[in-house]
């Protein structure tokens, strides 16, 4: 292996489904520590086989950050490098070399690429940057959930080093509850009601589950605190209260907040998508053309989990195909129903929309 000491920690309960496919892609480190919350399904005798060092605790009452940092303190403190992950991400082979060639010794956290969810074709889905590796010292988790890693050394943390190639991919198991996220994002908030961040995290849970008037209300606080100020993040909490007011049957408010999004963060197609798909149910088809048009203008993905998946594939183009085609623009439909189908080439609805509009114009 190369000069630096890297070792894996991870938290988990009832995962024995993926323990084996988690060790053999963290098998590149030097050890890999786990602490089990509670299992009854076997896991740590699973973990623990194959080569993992496990200790079993009940943190309660349960919050993301002490178990993170309880997982912590099992790895040793000679270790160069920690990489904390989940028993349901994986790692592309080749990690550890890609690793260890971007760090340096001042450095206080690497960088790399994470997809968060797939489409059920296989293709990527939400895909962002991950700082979830970091040196030994200096660190610590805070907050109940959404859990984020804190400089707590002294002086100023090492710099954030990017690890071009490493790729960690999330499988997650499709039947887990959310149900302990809103209660702990409440608590979140009621211990640090000045965090933006989680701020608008609670909105979104908030409008995940359907409470229109609590998801508005709280993304309306986040978009009026001073921290808050990142472009892409206030212009998520417009689009969510958006959705939130179409949840109520209120699609002006909703076409309002759509636009002040687009406004704030011009440069994000996420927004310009959302109203031109409330355009297309008005059926205000010069609309669902004018912002899918500015949507493709943008041409690079940004890097952050704000980037949602439909915007940057068949989506825009779907869109346009039934709006030319609905203004009788059939060569310019079937342009686009040819690229919404290069992007999904599985998806029968869009091979048919192709296939239909050939034979409209070979007549």
């Amino acid at each position: 292996m190369g000069h630096y000491k890297v070792c894996v920690y991870a938290i988990c309960k009832n995962e024995a489904q993926f323990a084996r496919r988690w060790m053999a892609s963290m098998s590149e480190a030097d050890g890999v520590y786990v602490l089990d919350t509670g299992s009854d399904d076997g896991t740590p005798e699973l973990l623990r086989s194959l080569g993992a060092y496990v200790e079993q605790e009940s943190v309660q009452p349960w919050r993301f950050d002490v178990a993170r940092n309880r997982s912590l303190e099992l790895v040793p403190l000679d270790t160069d490098i920690c990489v904390c992950t989940d028993l349901d991400e994986v790692f592309h082979p080749g990690w550890r070399v890609l690793l260890e060639q971007a760090w340096t010794p001042e450095a206080g956290q690497a960088t790399y690429r994470y997809t968060w969810s797939f489409q059920p074709d296989g293709a990527e889905g939400v895909v962002f940057w991950y700082e979830k590796i970091h040196a030994r010292r200096g660190y610590c988790w805070t907050h109940p959930v959404h859990e984020v890693l804190t400089w707590t050394g002294e002086g100023k943390p090492g710099p954030t080093v990017v690890a071009d190639g490493v790729q960690l991919d999330h499988h997650p198991d499709p039947d887990k509850s959310r149900a302990q996220y809103l209660p702990l994002l409440e608590l979140s908030v009621a211990e640090d009601p000045e965090d933006d961040r989680n701020m608008h995290y609670l909105g979104r849970e908030y409008l995940f589950r359907g409470r229109w008037d609590d998801c508005i209300e709280t993304l309306k606080r986040h978009l009026a605190m001073p921290r808050a100020n990142w472009a892409d993040e206030r212009a998520a909490s417009m689009r969510y209260i958006a959705k939130a007011f179409l949840g109520k049957e209120e699609p002006e408010q909703a076409r309002d907040w759509y636009l002040r999004a687009i406004a704030e963060a011009p440069h994000l197609r996420e927004a310009y998508l959302d109203l031109a798909m409330l355009l297309y149910q008005q059926e205000r088809w010069d609309g669902v053309l004018y912002f899918t048009s500015c949507a493709l203008e943008i041409k690079t993905r940004p890097k952050t989990y704000i980037s949602e998946a439909a915007a940057w594939g068949s989506l825009p183009y779907d869109l346009q195909t039934i709006a030319y085609y609905r203004t009788g623009r059939l060569e310019q439909a079937r342009g686009a129903a040819e690229q919404a189908l290069r992007f999904a080439p599985s998806d029968p609805r869009l091979r048919a929309n192709a296939e239909l509009l050939g034979a409209t114009l070979v007549e």
